[in-house]
């Protein structure tokens, strides 16, 4: 059940905005093996101006920062940044002007399913992949 935030300094016409969107989910699947039905992906438009970034970073530069359960492998992670980045690339963002930032808090920092700690109930599906 990751929750993904992808965050860009420039506009983007809707067709790319909702290509970002599925380059994340497909990644995910496919790297992560999350669920079909797990889809929460925000995107979100920055000012250039309030959105600082370091000098070799041009306008095309693009954050995504997932917030998952933790338990994957370091191989299944590296093969997330890899879809991501190449996904990115094919919608004209260069592979070094994307930043990928995994966020793994444990199962008590998730309460869903009417406050119930993620600890404390099946998830129905398996993290160590």
């Amino acid at each position: 059940m990751p929750l993904a935030k992808i965050e860009v300094r420039r506009s983007h016409p809707p067709e790319t905005v909702q290509a970002l969107i599925e380059a994340v989910y497909l990644a995910q699947r496919e790297a992560l093996k999350v669920l079909e039905r797990d889809r929460q992906i925000r995107y979100i438009e920055h000012r250039p101006e309030h959105f600082a970034v370091p000098p070799d970073k041009t306008e095309e530069y693009t954050l995504v920062e997932i917030s998952l359960f933790p338990g994957r492998s370091r191989e299944a992670k590296k093969a997330l940044y890899q879809s991501i980045v190449g996904r990115f690339e094919a919608l004209g963002i260069p592979r070094e002007q994307v930043m990928i930032v995994l966020h793994e808090p444990p199962l008590d920092n998730w309460g869903f399913r009417g406050g119930i700690p993620a600890s404390e109930m099946d998830i129905g599906f398996k993290l160590n992949i």
